[in-house]
């Protein structure tokens, strides 16, 4: 994962200073709960969110387990973002983070039922943002019941980290900017795409970026079935392209639809940046181009 390397170099210099927002920490104003397919395994899970205290950050509870919602427990990040703890995990985990990360819900309790991951819903993260929107915020209290501010991590120097052709840097930059780059030669209807976001407040967030859905490359489906994964998988919750066709369930909600969903995840791997209820994503300009591929989503049965 370029992002966990990305951690360990800004955890490993002083290049990483973090100051405070002017903001004090928020979390949830109610509880709701949301139920869906997971995408793994094909069963039914149910994610619960619920209020949580001033300090006490992003976290999830299965098991009787506790998970922080944190770059120390990633295990794996091929196929989806995967927490870990003392045996007990919780999977695809991304998007529901970016929408937290991005509507600034910095403190909260994330309860999962049934399958051991989060489900895949319509592939994107706009079914959380207008949960979170109706419930809506509160000022996080501490135990003592005494609030706290908001501290975000800002980059001092400029720092990279590649693998082949892939590669993320980051510079110092007085807010946060997103420029992200895909390319896939071989699907022409991707073929390149460049995304720059000028603002990542929530409202952008919220429009432009909460309702681009992950994608999938229709002839890499098959040795993932077979494998015994993305049995969840459909056309409901995926746009699916095929090298030879293009575009197998249209219309795209964005011209650049793939390129938005990559900013999607991206958030959602960086808040795990995130400590005590702080800002996960660095306040930085942050350059990222091929970081991983996309994750198969569909089984062949949808559209035969």
């Amino acid at each position: 994962m370029t992002c966990r390397r990305l951690f360990t170099g800004l955890r490993a210099s002083k290049s990483i200073s973090w100051k405070q927002t002017g903001s004090l920490q928020k979390t949830l104003a109610s509880t709701f709960e949301i139920s869906g397919t997971a995408l793994h395994s094909g069963a039914l899970s149910t994610v619960k969110l619920f209020p949580a205290k001033a300090g006490e950050g992003r976290f999830f509870v299965r098991e009787r387990t506790r998970i922080p919602a944190s770059i120390d427990f990633v295990t794996e990040t091929t196929l989806c973002t995967t927490l870990c703890r003392e045996g007990t995990r919780v999977r695809t985990v991304e998007h529901l983070l970016s929408a937290l990360e991005a509507v600034g819900v910095d403190n909260c309790r994330i309860e999962i039922v049934g399958a051991d991951e989060v489900p895949i819903l319509d592939g994107s993260s706009r079914k959380w943002v207008e949960a979170i929107e109706q419930v809506g915020l509160s000022v996080a209290k501490d135990h003592d019941g005494n609030s706290t501010y908001k501290m975000a991590p800002y980059l001092l120097e400029p720092i990279h980290v590649t693998k082949s052709d892939s590669f993320l840097v980051a510079f110092p930059s007085p807010k946060v900017y997103i420029t992200y780059g895909i390319n896939f030669p071989q699907v022409p209807v991707i073929s390149s795409q460049w995304l720059s976001l000028a603002s990542m407040d929530k409202s952008f967030y919220a429009e432009q970026i909460a309702s681009s859905r992950t994608f999938c490359i229709y002839e890499e489906v098959e040795r993932l079935l077979v494998a015994g994964l993305i049995q969840g998988g459909s056309a409901e919750n995926a746009i699916v392209c095929s090298a030879s066709k293009g575009w197998l369930n249209p219309p795209l909600r964005f011209d650049d639809e793939p390129c938005r969903h990559k900013v999607l995840d991206l958030v959602g791997d960086l808040s795990l940046f995130a400590q005590a209820g702080s800002q996960g994503v660095p306040v930085a300009h942050i350059v990222a181009y091929k970081l991983a591929l996309p994750r198969p989503l569909l089984k062949q049965s949808d559209l035969s």
